[in-house]
């Protein structure tokens, strides 16, 4: 009896222990603050040194509950054979870029509120301030010789009026200001007469510019006056400098005018500059949806437009390492479209160039030493892998899998350093060789000494056909802790875009997925109709429909994963954010099987949205045609969930950032007042100071907050059973 006694005290304990340890192993809510990020990575030129940007959380003042981003940049040798080693220590360092010789980086750090360049030697020494340039410098990069720097800047439409070094001629856009009741530009230039309300014409436009200067008004003649987190009147244009490589020296500007450039790219002999940029003379810069790229002189003269046209984008332009080739790619001003790929003869025509057939999102191009292949990335099923384009055959080769994703790599000298995100850890780099990435080994354990004693839910992926016979793919996520038998709630999860993609090689959904795995739901999701990563058809397929077919597609996906036995129907839950913002509201007005509902920063009425959200031209491209037009009007009304509100009687949890102008708060208070007013159990959190980026970039108490709230007002529902 006491022996029977003794083994069921033991049993009880240990089963206690290793229920215990199972909690303490699973993903906390915390465990968000641990995840360093990684970015920026950049190889010396024999590829025997990485150098990178890790971004790490951390406490911010005395305040236990605040924590801030910081940026530093590390160095790591490609052998494996060491740790990587933390470069600086000054809080905004980011961008790193090798010298030619190797011997030092140039990088970022904010300075009195800019950014400026420094000059970090690598035998020994503090970093040097290389720039002080009035309108802060940003993404170094150095020439051929090692002798120079060019360097982006982002200057207000203001300070190039009166800049009499950037704009000797006091100049005036040549494109219409649009300012109504003038004529031309010449309301542009600054006036001489004396601030006074009670003065003359001329005189009280002085004091209104006064006022507008000092902030007291915000005076729109904008198209896109709408920031992410700011409604601004300003106008500014990155353009790109040149600066020797010694402190002391003064910047040179390679790009002129009132416009924007992109990207500048030194030629492999240093000679000459390759940059794009819309430089539409006549066309406002809010209209002009085109990019057009140029050759130049390595001290920006004899610009020379080589790749533009009507109606298209040619973007990220790359030359081969002896500037025999361009790279880039070619696509129309729409929204909704996957740019081709393309290989031109440095010194030919868009006649001359050849096409890289691959129905993917291609981005982040870079050569080979022997220009025989081109490598970038590239959104695809689920994941964001690495592939390679033989420019001889025009074949591409997939290089890693879907159930990963690669986010930033370099290569160099046949050595190959990425970024990883996998379900097993968010961020970890790794190297290889170039030719054979099958013996990638993992370099850092920036997240690997956390993880690892963290018990993880894997998800396993599945496939079905929809109506049009598209293939959808689909993710299913079990409880951390689960047990055969048991019954589970299960959540849906959406994601927003519409034309984003998840999977396991995505990583801003990392931790939210496992952090409601370790609460106890299973997790389910998908990329209907409409998302980024299946090719142009698939992209195209939610043209006119954002509701009906995506709902289609992700109740689907939720109907086969409770088809496998272990969820509890009368505990489903779903979410989403953005886009899925919309379709959550969409959903719950037309089916009722949810318990519990959340959006965050939704889209509810395209009609306000057009008007509220600085992505308005999403309402165009996808419907064909603005609210006030006949033929948009039903189809606006028909896709718009608010039209629907009056069905809606799930509990509902709506999230909105205060200064959250993509998608606009106007759109939640519409959907929550109504709710109100039919007397829903609905519930609205406003985040102050937070943009549409909260739960991707925004402040780390309010990205815990909105988990931890939609959990709270989830367990309300389906908890305690």
């Amino acid at each position: 009896m006491h022996y029977k006694l003794f083994s069921f005290f033991t049993a009880l304990f240990f089963s206690t222990l290793v229920i215990a340890q199972q909690k303490d192993n699973a993903i906390k809510v915390t465990d968000l603050l641990k995840i360093k990020s990684i970015s920026g990575v950049t190889l010396n030129a024999d590829g025997s040194r990485a150098a990178f940007t890790v971004t790490s959380i951390e406490p911010d003042g005395d305040n236990k509950w605040e924590n801030k981003y910081v940026n530093q940049v590390w160095i790591v040798n490609t052998d494996g054979q060491s740790q990587p080693r933390q470069l600086t220590y000054k809080e905004g360092t980011s961008q790193p870029s090798w010298s030619p010789d190797g011997k030092q980086l140039a990088m970022v750090r904010t300075v009195e509120g800019k950014p400026q360049i420094f000059l970090l030697p690598l035998e020994g020494g503090e970093a040097i301030q290389l720039t002080n340039f009035k309108y802060g410098a940003s993404a170094p990069r150095w020439s051929p010789d090692g002798q120079r720097v060019v360097f982006s800047s982002s200057i207000s439409l203001n300070d190039l009026l009166k800049d009499s070094i950037l704009n000797p001629g006091k100049e005036i856009p040549r494109w219409p200001f649009e300012k109504p009741g003038f004529t031309g530009n010449k309301n542009l230039l600054l006036s001489k007469a004396k601030a006074d309300p009670d003065g003359s014409i001329e005189e009280v436009r002085a004091y209104l510019a006064n006022n507008e200067s000092d902030k007291k008004a915000k005076v729109l003649n904008k198209l896109q006056f709408q920031e992410e987190a700011t409604v601004s009147s300003e106008m500014s244009f990155n353009q790109f400098f040149v600066i020797d490589a010694k402190p002391g020296s003064q910047p040179k500007a390679l790009t002129h005018g009132f416009y924007r450039f992109n990207s500048v790219e030194f030629s492999g002999d240093g000679k000459q500059l390759i940059i794009s940029g819309d430089v539409d003379s006549l066309e406002h810069p809010d209209r002009s949806l085109e990019n057009e790229i140029f050759i130049a002189d390595a001290d920006g003269n004899n610009l020379k437009r080589i790749l533009s046209e009507d109606g298209k984008v040619f973007a990220g332009p790359r030359l081969s390492p002896t500037g025999k080739w361009i790279a880039f790619t070619a696509g129309s001003t729409s929204f909704v479209t996957v740019p081709d790929l393309l290989i031109m003869p440095a010194n030919g025509s868009l006649k001359d160039a050849f096409t890289i057939p691959f129905d993917r999102n291609k981005g982040n191009l870079v050569w080979s030493a022997d220009e025989n292949f081109l490598y970038f990335t590239a959104p695809s099923n689920g994941g964001f892998p690495l592939y390679r384009a033989d420019i001889r055959n025009k074949k591409v080769e997939q290089l890693t899998d879907y159930n990963s994703g690669i986010s930033s790599f370099d290569i160099r000298n046949g050595k190959l350093v990425f970024v990883k995100t996998e379900v097993a850890n968010p961020f970890e780099l790794y190297a290889s060789g170039a030719d054979n990435i099958t013996s990638a080994q993992r370099i850092s354990s920036f997240n690997e000494s956390w993880v690892k004693d963290k018990k993880l839910s894997l998800p396993e992926k599945h496939v079905f056909k929809n109506e049009k016979g598209m293939d959808i793919e689909y993710w299913v996520m079990k409880p951390t802790n689960y047990e055969t038998g048991k019954k589970y709630p299960l959540l849906l999860e959406i994601h927003g875009g519409p034309s984003a993609m998840w999977g396991p090689g995505e990583s801003s959904m990392w931790h939210e997925y496992q952090f409601f795995c370790s609460k106890g739901y299973g997790v389910v999701y998908c990329n209907p109709r409409g998302s980024g990563g299946y090719g142009l058809n698939f992209l195209r397929g939610n043209i006119n429909d954002w509701g009906r077919g995506p709902t289609s597609d992700v109740l689907s996906s939720l109907n086969k994963a409770v088809s496998e036995g272990w969820s509890d129907t009368s505990r489903l839950v779903v979410s989403g954010g953005s886009y899925a913002g919309y379709l959550v509201a969409w959903i719950i007005a037309h089916d009722h099987r949810f318990k519990a509902a959340c959006s965050q920063r939704g889209v509810y009425d395209l009609n306000t949205f057009f008007g509220e959200g600085n992505a308005w031209r999403l309402v165009p491209n996808y419907f064909g045609g603005y609210p006030w037009e006949e033929k948009a009007k039903p189809i606006l009304e028909r896709e718009s969930p608010i039209t629907y509100v009056n069905q809606i009687t799930t509990p509902y949890i709506m999230f909105h950032g205060e200064n959250d102008l993509r998608t606009g708060t106007i759109e939640g208070e519409m959907l929550y007042k109504s709710l109100k007013v039919l007397k829903r159990p609905v519930e609205y959190v406003r985040h102050p100071g937070a943009t549409h980026e909260i739960t991707r970039s925004g402040n780390n108490r309010q990205r815990i907050d909105q988990m931890l709230r939609t959990w709270e007002f989830f367990e309300r529902y389906v908890g305690g059973r």
